[in-house]
């Protein structure tokens, strides 16, 4: 029976964590839990040491983010080295003798429902030529979450900073001009996709030994897209097997402004263009982009004009926007 290395990077999620660890308790494969905490103060890395002695912690001292964390923990099994410039990280102690066959890349946020692993195994075992495959991943209330998506595109740029059903036909929210596929929510049967949610992906050890780890330059976002797009460039497919299913508690909506975490997704985005796409599509992305700022810019003004925003909100989401136009 092959042992399943399973990675979760962990940040201050103390209580999800702690549901995602007692999930996988049902799973009947040989797994090899390695998590690794990006200094949280929360008290996760005690929450794995004190009720989970059977899972590697590896408790770092600074948050080096979700990409190099997760490469802390392929490391610590003893799979793959990441080529050039990215291998910063020297090899832990407590490397296992025999690597583990497949690896798990999973969310905090996640809860593995009975069974969902032993299928995305079983998909793999049977598709030699499918290099990683993602769940259906399912919202807290039960209704499935987007998790299979088209590589970028400038009709998705535009369709983020326009949206459908508020500037643009709604209909086209989860068309494929979206970047979505619009049969997932009603498919019984695997399908092939460009790229899954990072939320929780499965992967072949001589996928990560040839294609390299994660892109340590993405702090943050885009870096499961980035490694996607390499393994499809390796020849290799990548599936959705819906068969498999997973909570995940960070498809929930929230409408609270982070303006620190969308600038971060813009400069990964960039970053992706950069490494993979032509500078005539990255001129025209950043014009999209800049026209994008200019909307939420007056549509903000607005907003505050009728008492719905105050000035300190409004300062920080005009400097949000503005940091992003001059990427």
């Amino acid at each position: 029976m092959h042992t399943i290395g399973v990675i979760i990077v962990s940040f201050n999620t103390h209580a999800l964590l702690r549901a995602c660890l007692e999930s996988l308790q049902t799973c009947t494969l040989q797994l090899r839990i390695v998590v690794v905490d990006n200094a949280s103060q929360d008290g996760s890395a005690t929450l794995v040491r004190e009720a989970f002695p059977a899972v590697d912690l590896i408790a770092l001292r600074e948050n080096i983010g979700f990409a190099a964390g997760t490469n802390v923990g392929i490391r610590h099994l003893g799979v793959g080295t990441t080529p050039g410039a990215l291998a910063t990280l020297q090899p832990l102690p407590g490397v296992p003798a025999s690597p583990p066959e497949y690896v798990l890349l999973l969310n905090p946020d996640t809860v593995v429902q009975p069974g969902a692993i032993e299928v995305l195994v079983a998909f793999l075992e049977q598709h030699p030529r499918v290099g990683a495959v993602g769940p259906r991943l399912l919202n807290p209330d039960g209704s499935v979450q987007a998790a299979a998506f088209r590589f970028p595109t400038l009709a998705m740029t535009a369709l983020d900073l326009f949206p459908p059903g508020e500037v643009l036909p709604g209909r086209l929210y989860n068309s494929w001009w979206h970047g979505r596929y619009p049969h997932e929510s009603a498919a019984h049967a695997s399908f092939p996709i460009d790229h899954p949610l990072g939320a929780c992906i499965l992967t072949r050890r001589a996928v990560l030994e040839q294609v390299g780890l994660l892109d340590e330059q993405f702090f943050m976002y885009a870096e499961e897209v980035d490694w996607c797009y390499r393994v499809r460039a390796a020849g290799w497919a990548i599936w959705q097997e819906p068969c498999a299913q997973v909570t995940h508690v960070g498809g929930a909506s929230t409408r609270q402004f982070r303006g620190a975490m969308q600038i971060a997704l813009y400069r990964s985005r960039l970053r992706f263009f950069q490494k993979h796409y032509s500078r005539a599509f990255i001129r025209a992305n950043s014009w999209i982009v800049r026209m994008g700022m200019l909307r939420v810019v007056l549509r903000d003004w607005r907003a505050y004009m009728r008492g719905q925003l105050n000035s300190d909100e409004l300062r920080t989401r005009l400097w949000t926007y503005g940091t992003i136009a001059r990427l």
